[in-house]
């Protein structure tokens, strides 16, 4: 079947430069990019006034962190343009482990997106985690005769690399012995530190958060992923990588996204869009998001509107704002005038899907598992950034007069991280700034990269109230106020993961922001993003696990007084 796009513009990504032109698609292909007649095809479209491209490629994504699954995922990203992701699963592998892989291999198969995936290299991120599985350089290896297995996602262990430990290194050549791609994740790392990390074979970064971090980094050979996600906004700070010669090796990513954001402001095309807002040219931005992407993975027939590239491809109403009428998916129309044409969701082995459901070890909790002891003295505190997932240590005078230690006068309230894998009991406690909370509490079982149990309120009962609701549902976020839950978002899947369609979860996400609003938290801080992160131990600088507050650059467990 021969499909013919008459009288379109095309954006050429190779000249970067736009061109009328028809282009002639036959079954998963593009045949012909030139002047065709209605007889060269079996249906034949005026797209008069209308610009054709590649469809966007995200170039990092953990789709658990849409709280999507991956069916509902490309409902909600097909319509702004987005054909394909590079997905790298470490959420719910840190969960999990292999099954959390294979399940969203399975869950992703067949879909009108493709979904290509980034093995997970730290499972757990650091050995200062708690999380429930581990997965070695051997665990890893059969997942690489997989079609859809690209290389090795996000090295976050760059403490591990540096010092050459054996379980890192090992992924990494496995990697590299396949020629797969192998990611990066050192945020600020600079220099001599800097320079080791790339000679082990890390190929790109997208944790750059000023310019000229980013422009160390492409001067020495890596790929730069330009982020703009729910909490980490980078996208401003990096606007000159649009410019020659910084954008030849840059891509646009959005690493996390919660589906309020997606549905509101679009996914690839929001970035695209933003960019061009503040005077860039939108057919490099355009580049950078399908041709790049896919030449630094490797995918030679993707990321092109030219002859024997797959027929990935929009139409758009205008250019500049990346108005998308309709996408075509390996050459078969998925969305029409805006709208997704049905499909059907991908079968998932029952037991498989009744392993990822069942993730929950975690006894009851009551106020009494999150009262601080009282101590003279001054206390180490989480200070949140705005737009950034990095965060500050501030050493800060506890008013203990207050509720065991919450200032909400200072916005200082308390927050926990309970590990919820193994049964283990351990619980670390502390206080974080910046969150804007001043009552209530909000739990969350989203917490990158072991996805413990994690909570910050304003009173201990609220916080109990809160954690043990999100035990019952086995996952989610679970806002409570004065003793009563007001909020929810079930997620069952691995505690990652809702298994509503992206309306009806966009729709519970705003309830929540709503909800955490009128008890003091501005939408900007994206607080359920931010507290999400607040247990991450690879981003710099304090953080607070399991095992009590952790300072990233030594990679050790710090006391909360000082």
């Amino acid at each position: 079947m021969k499909t013919l796009l008459k009288n379109g513009t095309v954006v050429n990504v190779f000249t970067e430069k736009s061109e009328k032109a028809d282009v002639l698609l036959e079954d998963e292909k593009i045949i012909g990019v030139g002047a065709y007649g209605e007889e060269d095809a079996d249906i034949v479209e005026d797209i008069s006034g209308k610009f054709v491209c590649p469809g966007f490629i995200d170039s990092h994504i953990h789709i658990e962190s849409t709280l999507l699954l991956p069916a509902a995922f490309a409902e909600a990203v097909l319509p702004h343009g987005t054909t394909a992701v590079v997905a790298d699963p470490h959420e719910i592998a840190n969960v999990c482990g292999a099954e959390g892989i294979r399940f969203m291999l399975e869950a992703s198969a067949g879909l009108p997106l493709t979904v290509y995936i980034m093995l997970p290299s730290c499972v757990p991120a650091t050995p200062l985690d708690e999380n429930g599985a581990t997965l070695s350089a051997e665990d890893l290896e059969p997942f690489y005769a997989e079609p859809r297995v690209l290389g090795l996602a996000e090295v976050m262990d760059y403490p591990g690399v540096i010092a050459k430990k054996k379980d890192i290194i090992a992924k990494i050549a496995a990697a590299r012995k396949k020629g797969k791609a192998v990611d990066g994740h050192a945020p600020l790392l600079a220099g001599r530190g800097l320079d080791l990390y790339i000679a082990a074979g890390i190929e790109s970064d997208h944790e750059c958060s000023n310019f000229a971090e980013a422009a160390e980094k492409l001067g020495k050979g890596q790929w730069i992923m330009i982020r703009e996600g729910t909490a980490a906004r980078n996208l401003d700070a990096l606007l000159e990588l649009f410019e020659e010669p910084w954008c030849r090796s840059c891509l646009l990513a959005t690493d996390d996204r919660h589906p309020e954001d997606l549905l509101q402001d679009g996914h690839i095309d929001h970035i695209i869009r933003r960019a061009v807002a503040q005077g860039k040219d939108v057919v490099r931005a355009i580049t950078m998001a399908t041709l790049h992407a896919a030449r630094r993975f490797n995918l030679k027939d993707v990321g092109a509107v030219a002859p024997g590239y797959r027929a990935d491809l929009l139409v758009l109403d205008d250019l500049k704002k990346v108005a998308v009428r309709d996408v075509y998916c390996g050459g078969k129309k998925a969305v029409s005038k805006g709208q997704v044409l049905p499909f059907a969701a991908p079968a998932v082995n029952k037991e498989l899907l009744q392993k990822v459901k069942n993730t929950f070890h975690l006894d009851r909790l009551t106020p009494a598992d999150f009262h601080i002891e009282a101590k003279s003295g001054k206390c180490r505190v989480i200070k949140t950034l705005p737009g950034e997932l990095l965060t500050e240590e501030e050493i800060v005078s506890i008013d203990w007069a207050h509720a065991n230690g919450v200032d909400t006068e200072r916005d200082i309230v308390k927050m926990a991280v309970i590990e919820r894998h193994r049964h283990t009991g351990h619980r670390g406690l502390g206080f974080v700034s910046g969150l804007g909370l001043k009552r209530g509490a909000l739990a969350t079982s989203v917490a990158h990269d072991s996805h413990n149990l994690a909570v910050a309120g304003t009173n201990d009962e609220d916080m109990a109230v809160a954690a043990e609701r999100a035990r019952e549902l086995g996952g989610g976020y679970v806002l409570a106020c004065e003793g009563k839950v007001v909020a929810e978002l079930p997620l069952p899947i691995a505690g990652l993961m809702s298994e509503l369609d992206a309306e009806e979860a966009a729709a519970k996400n705003k309830e929540l922001l709503d909800k955490l609003q009128e008890l003091g938290v501005p939408r900007k801080t994206a607080p359920l993003m931010t507290l999400a992160f607040l247990s991450l131990p690879v981003i710099p600088h304090l953080k607070l696990t399991t095992r009590g507050l952790a300072a990233v650059a030594e990679q050790k467990i710090v006391p909360l007084y000082v």
